[in-house]
């Protein structure tokens, strides 16, 4: 009974931030202050969704959400996924070098890489690009999606890819028809995972993005901040309609998610 208790109050604590999001999405911004930690709306101001949804300009925002994350999901997954194979299933000298150069990735912080991105991508005409964009979203997510990749391509006995090479098997037959279903919940782990980090980034998009056409749903919130004062509840609104898809996303492929990282975890 005690552990059950904690975990009710360990819940609670975790979507409590959600909770309070919604709440003070629907009450007036003067009303915001004091030291109440939840309010009551009365009445509800529904009306701060329908200015968040037309003066924070998020349809178009979300289309380029949608085309952003939706590149770097497929570039980061597919890109991890050859990795992963080429240094876990393959035998060639530096495959250990390499795998530990990928891992490396992961202790890169984003704000030491954004003033030599920025230049890189004036010489090369990709800042205020999309896949300027979509470029360092794949970099970031390389090293974590590696990761998944190889703790479930380790557990595939070799007699299964010996077989399939005996039977006529190419490569591209091996990985799209054998190894990429056996590793399915690392795929969708790596995928929903992807798109949560790129959803929600805003650092990177603030540096290499200078076009309103062109910015994603983040942008939505700074539209509502002023030089000397802001309209936080329609502020909370936009983040609470920027926060819709990933949680939806969530909840459905929950059980995706959990079984990639267990797997990963255990078999890496």
């Amino acid at each position: 009974m005690l552990i059950y208790s904690f975990l009710i109050v360990f819940a609670l604590l975790q979507i409590f931030p959600l909770i309070w999001l919604f709440d003070f999405s629907l009450v007036k911004s003067g009303q915001l202050f004091g030291p109440e930690i939840l309010k009551i709306p009365d009445p509800p101001q529904w009306g701060n969704f329908v200015r968040a949804w037309t003066d924070g300009n998020i349809p178009r925002y979300f289309l380029n959400s949608v085309i952003v994350v939706g590149g770097s999901v497929l570039g980061a997954t597919f890109l991890s996924f050859c990795a992963a194979y080429a240094t876990t299933r393959m035998i060639w000298k530096l495959r250990v070098v390499v795998y530990n150069i990928f891992l490396l990735g992961m202790v890169v912080p984003i704000q030491t890489t954004l003033l030599p991105n920025f230049i890189w991508f004036r010489l090369f005409g990709l800042y205020d690009t999309r896949i300027g964009l979509i470029i360092p979203y794949i970099a970031f997510n390389l090293a974590f999606n590696t990761l998944m990749f190889t703790g479930m391509m380790r557990s595939i006995p070799r007699s299964v890819e010996e077989s399939a090479y005996l039977d006529g098997a190419n490569m591209t037959m091996l990985l799209g028809r054998i190894v990429a279903p056996m590793v399915a919940p690392a795929i969708a782990t790596v995928s929903i995972m992807t798109f949560l980090n790129g959803w929600n980034e805003f650092i990177m998009a603030n540096t290499f993005l200078a076009s309103e056409s062109l910015r994603t749903l983040p942008f939505a919130v700074i539209r509502f901040e002023g030089q000397y004062s802001s309209d936080y509840a329609i502020q909370f609104a936009c983040m609470a309609l920027v926060a819709i898809p990933p949680i939806l996303l969530y909840f459905v492929f929950s059980r995706w998610i959990m079984a990639g990282v267990t797997a990963g975890a255990v078999k890496s």
